[in-house]
């Protein structure tokens, strides 16, 4: 079954670093990091609960990415070597590899944002490392321009989410089986306490607390 992973356990505490600049100004990212400036951003802007994203989430996101890669490719929007070097930066990581550059909260604004940009970022990193560039040159495979190529986060992590439940059905269904066991035990040892039931947040009729 899959774990979740403590934040501060994966953000590279390096202390080499590269320098990355997006429209907020300039930061210093760890040199060996995958992920890049907007990943950063958001690590220092949601330090919520200290939590990273679960396996299955990240290997649907990238998935998505993958997929989109090779749609682009067949239809020429985009150039063969970046697709392929989107491509085997994908299989890389659906092979296991660099999972510890998925950094970013479980809990961000933006509907997913952080965490689309953190795949993004780690896609088109490795993938300038495969074509001979380095990490945080974003050229010639951009985040934004070929990882994200044609996609908005509203739509790649709603349909992420459904990847990766889908993935993890078998323990989701386990899970479901054992919360109803508990609460129908839980029905059972307070059968017997009455109470005023709730409607509409006002008093109704008698009810027993097992029945709810």
């Amino acid at each position: 079954m899959s774990q979740w992973h403590r934040q501060d356990s994966r953000v590279s505490k390096s202390p080499q670093t590269r320098t990355e600049k997006d429209p907020l100004g300039e930061l210093q990212v760890p040199a060996a990091a995958l992920y890049g400036v907007q990943t950063l951003r958001a690590v220092q802007n949601f330090p919520i609960s200290g939590i990273t994203a679960l396996p299955e989430f990240v290997v649907a996101t990238v998935r998505i990415k993958r997929a989109a890669a090779l749609t682009h490719k067949t239809t020429g929007r985009l150039e063969a070597r970046l697709a392929d070097a989107i491509v085997q930066a994908a299989d890389e990581v659906l092979a296991g590899k660099h999972m510890d550059q998925f950094v970013v909260d479980v809990y961000q604004a933006g509907a997913g944002t952080s965490h689309n940009m953190n795949c993004n970022e780690v896609l088109a990193n490795r993938a300038n490392e495969i074509l001979g560039s380095e990490r945080g040159t974003y050229a010639p495979v951009h985040p934004n321009d070929h990882v994200n190529m044609a996609q908005s986060t509203n739509d790649v992590i709603p349909t992420a989410i459904r990847l990766g439940c889908l993935a993890q059905l078998d323990s989701l269904l386990a899970a479901f089986n054992a919360l109803s066991t508990a609460l129908e035990a839980k029905g059972r040892d307070f059968d017997d306490v009455l109470k005023s039931g709730r409607t509409h947040l006002q008093d109704a009729m008698p009810i027993r607390l097992g029945q709810e």
